[in-house]
């Protein structure tokens, strides 16, 4: 009973597309950037095999930037999906 009302207001999303990727990466990009200048020690705990590709960040906060990443592009695709823009 419950699961059914849950799913009756749940919205009806659209399916995956480029336009939908492309909002995503950018969302992680972003995040990182953010957490680049954020975080005071972007550089402690097990270190990233390519560490360039993420700013010399470690485990850590590559985890958590893109996280960040993941929830701020969940929020974009759904404003905008609901906005009619994807």
């Amino acid at each position: 009973m419950l699961q059914s009302l849950l799913f009756a207001t749940a919205p009806a999303t659209s399916e995956w597309n480029i336009s939908i990727a492309v909002v995503m990466i950018v969302c992680n990009i972003l995040a990182i950037a953010i957490g680049k200048y954020t975080i005071q020690k972007p550089s402690e705990g097990p270190a990233m095999p390519s560490p360039e590709l993420f700013g010399g960040m470690g485990l850590p906060a590559v985890l958590a930037t893109t996280s960040f990443g993941h929830i701020l592009g969940i929020g974009t695709i759904l404003g905008l999906e609901s906005l009619g823009v994807l």
